[in-house]
């Protein structure tokens, strides 16, 4: 529990100091910590785990870079190109749109380009076999869809009446095919909600998110994010394996450092540890999530494509080749399937089972040979984001005291990030500074591979 009364001056005077202390060591803490560091505070950023990234971590087995979780970044995210420190982050880009299982076939769709490209893809869908968004004329329907959604000014998003993303599919106009087909598996995979309990706001910002970019991941892993962040800090910014006993205000105590003095704190832990420091900060309801990764000894598909089953025949939200998308994550020649399960998974002792008889038929492949590297389950991966859902939830809790995360703001790394500026901004007024300069149309594109 956080106090807002003072230390004893007599343990102020042997304490290290700092202008702000951040507790947490995620993507949203070391996002924090540039803003402020960028401006001239000094901070400190407090991490009980011994490694940083919290929910964004990388597991290395055998060669292979094994991520925890399976959430998607963009290249259209805003704060990727203005968070200070992130100026070096490689993306690999999945292909665009994406495969669609449906009918023992796979179909591209949703790629939002040229009109010439539009055509084509229209054309392509015509001439297959029923394909799960229709024909040529709902394939056009579609796009011409997803374009108006990408022009569309947030502001207006926000000003539609809210619901659940499962009820405002009615809405949009597109046929039951191409809804259940296409946009209804995307938007689970985007949001990790199976049931689309979500906000219809923040499913519009999500399919909105799509038709503007492309879906990717760090090179790497999801861990090189955090990585890199703290590689740009100042030495000594960081301290894992921290265990905060008492804070304040003022400041915080260690176990292993002592007391540190602060002028400001702000804590960006997830969710439920920020109400455990935080009485009365609400802990919202989450979305469970759970990754498999498996080699195999060839590829089952050499498209660097994110893989939808519009049938919700199995367990398997999405999967992809991830070493076709990102060959930094499997040794030299080595395969790595990486495969997401939403919500409640298969009794521990099927799930693997399970999954890999939903992946033959996904992949159109026996997948009796396949090896499992790793399973990774989190029944709080994702804070849940039901109607109706406040987009901007207060970060500044009072001058001094400070929270930043997914969970005040969108349940993305963007909303993570974005959070972690508005809070970093809040203290710098209340410090009486200025936040430096990042320029949101600096730079335009994002280094990446495609």
């Amino acid at each position: 529990m956080i106090s807002t009364a003072h230390h004893a001056t007599a343990h102020q005077a042997t304490a290290h100091q700092a202008d702000v202390v951040i507790i947490g060591a995620g993507i949203a803490g070391l996002a924090a910590a540039h803003h402020l560091t960028s401006a001239g505070v000094t901070v400190r950023v407090l991490e009980a785990a011994p490694y940083v990234g919290g929910r964004l971590t990388t597991d290395q087995v055998d060669g292979f870079r094994l991520d925890r979780t399976g959430q998607l970044l963009n290249t259209s995210y805003p704060e990727l190109l203005r968070t200070p420190g992130l100026e070096g982050a490689a993306l690999r880009m999945f292909s665009p749109g994406v495969l669609v299982h449906s009918d023992g076939r796979n179909y591209r769709t949703g790629a939002v380009g040229s009109a010439r490209s539009a055509l084509t893809a229209a054309r392509a869908l015509a001439s297959a076999p029923r394909p799960p968004v229709g024909g040529a004329l709902d394939q056009a329907r579609l796009g011409a869809s997803l374009g108006r959604l990408a022009a569309t000014p947030t502001p207006r998003l926000m000003a539609r009446p809210e619901r659940t993303a499962l009820e405002a599919l009615s809405a949009r106009g597109l046929p039951s095919r191409t809804v259940n087909g296409f946009v209804r598996p995307l938007l689970s995979a985007l949001l990790c909600d199976p049931d689309l309990t979500t906000s219809s706001r923040c499913a519009d910002l999500a399919l909105r998110a799509f038709a503007r970019g492309r879906l990717c991941v760090t090179a790497g892993g999801a861990s090189a994010l955090p990585e890199l962040l703290v590689r740009a800090l100042p030495p000594g910014t960081v301290r894992t394996d921290v265990c905060v006993t008492d804070a304040s205000i003022s400041g915080v105590t260690t176990k292993e450092h002592g007391e540190i003095a602060c002028r400001s704190l702000v804590v960006a832990t997830g969710a439920r540890a920020a109400a455990e420091l935080l009485p009365g900060l609400r802990v919202p309801d989450f979305h469970a999530v759970t990754v498999l990764h498996h080699t195999a000894p060839a590829p089952p598909l050499t498209d660097p494509a994110l893989l939808l089953d519009a049938e919700r025949s199995g367990p398997v939200s999405h999967t992809a080749v991830m070493s076709a998308v990102d060959a930094s994550r499997a040794p030299d020649g080595r395969v790595l399937i990486s495969s997401t399960v939403l919500g409640t998974p298969p009794p521990a002792a099927e799930l693997n089972r399970t999954v890999l008889a939903h992946l033959a038929r996904l992949y159109g492949t026996a997948t009796d040979d396949w090896e499992l590297l790793a399973v990774h389950h989190d029944p709080e991966a994702v804070p849940a984001m039901p109607p109706p859902h406040d987009l901007l939830r207060p970060v500044r809790l009072l001058k001094g005291l400070y929270v930043c995360g997914d969970h005040r703001d969108t349940n993305t790394v963007q909303g993570a990030l974005f959070s972690a500026r508005r809070a970093a901004h809040a203290v710098l007024g209340d410090l009486g500074l200025k936040p430096a300069h990042t320029p949101a149309h600096g730079r335009t594109r994002l280094p990446a591979v495609a």
